[in-house]
């Protein structure tokens, strides 16, 4: 089976750490893929709230998530204490890309590499619109 190929960059300028949850396992007691979705997700909000942002105020805009490939590369298990990483890049005329490597610092084991796509997005009227130059400073 072919799988998906992520490549780690060389720099993540912001990191965040996340405490896996016993309500986080699955069925085989290790971090779920429902949860590192969710967990990936706290981590986007700490990434734009670094940055003054959120994702229904995205500089006058809102985000919509358009897409995201998880590669796995280690287990985690309740009460790791995992680093999320996290770069942004790849702008377009309406979106951008995050970046995520995930990590357990306690042992310096690769968890997960993470993309996902975002685009900005109005809410009332159900379109996409352009990026808006004063994101800029994300990338």
């Amino acid at each position: 089976m072919p799988r998906i190929k992520l490549n780690p960059l060389e720099n993540y300028p912001f990191s965040t750490d996340i405490t896996v949850r016993t309500t986080d396992l699955n069925y085989g007691g290790h971090l779920g893929n429902d949860r590192l979705v969710s967990l990936v997700h706290e981590a986007r909000v700490a990434f734009l709230t670094r940055h003054g942002f959120s994702e229904k105020d995205f500089c006058g805009i809102s985000l919509i998530a358009g897409d995201i490939a998880v590669v796995y590369q280690g287990e985690a298990f309740a009460g790791d204490v995992l680093r999320f990483e996290v770069a942004a890049g790849e702008p377009t005329r309406c979106g951008f890309r995050l970046f995520f490597r995930i990590t357990r610092p306690a042992d310096n084991t690769p968890i997960a590499l993470v993309e996902n796509g975002m685009a900005c997005f109005d809410y009332e009227t159900r379109t996409v619109q352009f990026l808006p130059k004063e994101a800029q400073a994300i990338f």
